[in-house]
């Protein structure tokens, strides 16, 4: 069955549907209501973004955006790809070697959440793939694939940007959860874990935990870079299926962190 509402998005996303011949206020685009709708979710999070308050953005009738959008669920499908676009907008060069592709697609997309933290309250498990998604996807299948690539199967190279991604969504999700938290309550993650200090100091001195009481003062050091540490490791281990599916018992010869590897 033809699903009316995806095929409405493919159309808006791809430039294939009809659009008003004159529209009711001058000006009014379907480039400037995205625009406006995004900024709504930039500001206040994705509940805060419908037909209504757009128009009201845009100072139009709320029933003048529907001559260009049929509904939210069309709005949000353009909404995706708009910011979806915004890691290439400067038509970056394609890395010329995998490990610089993956760095590139993790660190792209933890900015993405970063810009746009509503991104975690959309389900994008059917996402409508439009012009900016193809295009990244095609960028990214460039340096994976390329003379430089990583040699591996096309299921294979897929499942290693679902791997790359699921990973950033994890990091960022607990970034922007932990942002949220001390916005919403007022206090920050200093006065909250200090807070605690006091119960924890006597659980650690109680000898049930010598584990944790044995941790460095340092463990949880604000300034240790939890991404790329883990970044960095995902690298390394794909560095390992790279080197079997090539057939080299060992490690084709890259050391140091994401971004800075070199290369035999």
């Amino acid at each position: 069955m033809k699903d009316a509402t995806t095929s409405s998005s493919l159309d808006l996303l791809w430039g294939t549907g009809e659009r008003p011949s004159r529209g009711p206020k001058p000006g009014l685009t379907l480039d400037r209501i995205v625009t406006a709708a995004v900024g709504v979710a930039d500001a206040e999070g994705l509940d805060a973004v419908s037909m209504r308050r757009v128009a009201t953005e845009l100072g139009v009738g709320t029933m003048s955006l529907y001559r260009y959008v049929p509904g939210k669920t069309e709005l949000l499908d353009l909404m995706l790809d708009r910011v979806q676009g915004e890691s290439f907008e400067d038509d970056p060069q394609v890395p010329t070697h995998w490990r610089d592709t993956v760095t590139q697609l993790a660190r792209s997309y933890r900015e993405l959440y970063q810009a746009h933290p509503w991104l975690l309250r959309v389900n994008q498990a059917r996402s409508v793939l439009g012009p900016s998604a193809v295009r990244g996807l095609e960028l990214c299948l460039s340096g994976l694939k390329g003379p430089h690539g990583m040699g591996l199967s096309d299921p294979e190279t897929i499942g290693v940007i679902i791997t790359v991604q699921s990973y950033v969504t994890g990091i960022a999700r607990m970034e922007i959860q932990a942002a949220e938290a001390a916005k919403e309550t007022g206090v920050s993650d200093e006065e909250f874990w200090t807070g605690q200090q006091p119960f924890l100091e006597r659980a650690m001195a109680s000898g049930d935990y010598p584990h944790m009481a044995a941790l460095a003062d340092d463990t949880f050091a604000r300034d240790f870079d939890h991404f790329t540490f883990g970044l960095d490791r995902l690298l390394d281990g794909l560095e390992t299926l790279v080197s079997r599916s090539s057939g080299d018992n060992g490690v084709s010869g890259v050391s140091g962190g994401a971004g800075g590897a070199s290369r035999r």
